[in-house]
């Protein structure tokens, strides 16, 4: 097979983004798999897709890119904290590193996505107790992640994947 997306998906988002790239990916020899579902499938070039768990992703993730070895390996993945290009590069850096160095690294794409409602009803209550500028901002984030991912990430998750492959 020359490309497998393997994902893994809390709340649906990276999913959505996983269909994006595998539907923009070229010709038949391809298949997409959530990573709980994976069952000995290989290729040559992998899309790896993750949510972004406290700036890096699940220990699962970690333990199928550490065993990927002589492969195209590309990174992308969902954050509730959008737009923030300097957290995204944290968060790639955080997951590439265990990415084998005897793998070709494709690159990286990561745009927002929703978070769960828990993590609005625990800001609410950190607000209810200190109301600071830091409590508000995390509220806002929540608010512009819930509009995420959108037809503008899609696209460029599309773009993503075309131009790694030209690499």
């Amino acid at each position: 097979m020359d490309y497998l997306v393997v994902y893994t998906s809390k709340t649906g988002n990276t999913q959505k983004v996983a269909m994006k790239i595998f539907e923009a990916l070229p010709g038949k020899s391809k298949d997409i798999v959530s990573l709980e579902e994976l069952h000995g499938e290989e290729a040559e070039t992998y899309f790896v897709g993750f949510w972004n768990n406290r700036g890096t992703c699940k220990t699962e993730v970690i333990d199928f890119l550490s065993e990927l070895h002589c492969k195209r390996v590309a990174l992308f993945g969902t954050c509730g904290l959008s737009g923030n290009k300097e957290y995204f590069k944290q968060v790639e850096k955080q997951v590439a590193v265990f990415i084998p160095d005897d793998n070709e690294y494709l690159g990286c794409f990561l745009c927002g996505g929703k978070m769960a409602p828990q993590i609005l009803e625990k800001y609410r209550q950190m607000q209810v107790i200190n109301d600071t500028p830091q409590i508000r901002a995390l509220i806002s984030a929540y608010e512009d992640a819930m509009l995420h991912p959108n037809e503008q990430d899609f696209q460029n998750a599309c773009e993503f994947a075309e131009s790694a492959l030209k690499k």
